[in-house]
């Protein structure tokens, strides 16, 4: 064979064996990112533990759910999902969609109406189960209603996991990590924004009457407070009720209240004439359901607690 004719060969072999390589390349990466694009759905049926320790058992995606607690229903439109929602309770105001959907009742539920909606998963809530208790589960599920009661959170963390339960029950795991991936990063650009602020103490009042109650250690606001490099002027754990004597010797730079009617009944008492917060006019209002609703809206909270505390560097 001439020598033309052998590097000839060479060239072609060398440009079959390069196009290979390629078409290969090409095919593991599609298969990398079919991969990661199953990873990034439920398998259904899926089993997850509730809040009362059960094993809950979804057969599929649910297409009819009833939400019985505002912050349920605000991860479930945060995560894309509004078709699928049927019911929710009578205190959700928020997303304004929220305001179309059919109410089963707030502090009590009209157990009958749920039955009736047939829904195929009821998302309860931990905290509401002095209403919603276990009987009426049980009568649920005993026709065949599905019932997951959510944790009632008290650290981001357990939101974080609470959200993202919902997102693989509903089949929305993406969504439910992309929801969660913003929060954190909104969190740290709070946590920059606050490194070089001077530390303050605060006292959150969450009801004046007819007794004064707190907010303490180990509650969700409480961590949002600490977000915020802010000191809680509470020590107790919880909501404790706090006597006058108690308040006033408490002391803080500031006083929130997540009710506007609370503000008249601080300021005007005299027996609290005398703390720094009432003589510097450092009571204000915070958003009540951003503060309290383990759900998406936690940066929002955390900015309204901002806003009232270092207004000088929120308000802008």
């Amino acid at each position: 064979m001439k020598k033309w004719q052998v590097l000839s060969s060479v060239a072609l072999l060398t440009l079959t064996l390069a196009a290979c390589g390629a078409e290969e390349e090409a095919a593991d990466k599609s298969t990398a990112k079919n991969s990661a694009e199953t990873t990034e759905t439920a398998q259904f049926p899926l089993t997850q533990t509730d809040a009362l320790g059960k094993e809950i058992t979804i057969e599929k995606a649910p297409e009819r759910i009833i939400s019985l607690i505002p912050s349920n229903t605000e991860i479930l439109f945060g995560l894309g999902i509004d078709e699928q929602i049927i019911a929710v309770n009578d205190n959700d105001n928020y997303p304004e969609a929220a305001l179309a959907k059919e109410k089963v009742g707030g502090m009590e539920f009209n157990l009958e109406q749920i039955i009736a909606l047939q829904p195929d998963l009821v998302l309860a809530h931990e905290s509401n189960l002095y209403s919603f208790n276990e009987e009426a589960i049980a009568q649920l599920e005993a026709i065949g209603i599905t019932v997951f009661v959510v944790k009632d959170a008290k650290t981001f963390e357990e939101t974080y996991t609470t959200i993202e339960q919902i997102g693989q029950m509903t089949n929305k795991v993406q969504q439910a990590a992309d929801m969660i991936t913003s929060i954190k990063t909104g969190i740290d650009e709070i946590e920059v924004k606050v490194a070089d602020l001077e530390e303050k103490s605060v006292f959150i009042v969450v009801g004046t009457a007819p007794d004064l109650y707190a907010a303490g250690q180990e509650t969700f606001i409480n961590e949002m407070l600490e977000v915020l490099d802010v000191e809680n002027a509470v020590p107790e754990l919880g909501w404790p009720m706090y006597s006058t004597e108690q308040f006033v010797a408490s002391n803080p730079d500031a006083i929130l209240v997540t009710y506007e009617s609370d503000i008249e009944a601080i300021q005007t008492n005299d027996a609290y004439s005398e703390m720094d917060a009432v003589k510097n006019d450092q009571v204000k209002l915070v958003d009540g359901d951003t503060t309290s609703r383990q759900g998406p809206r936690i940066v929002e909270g955390i900015e309204s607690l901002a806003e009232a505390i270092y207004p000088e560097a929120f308000n802008e």
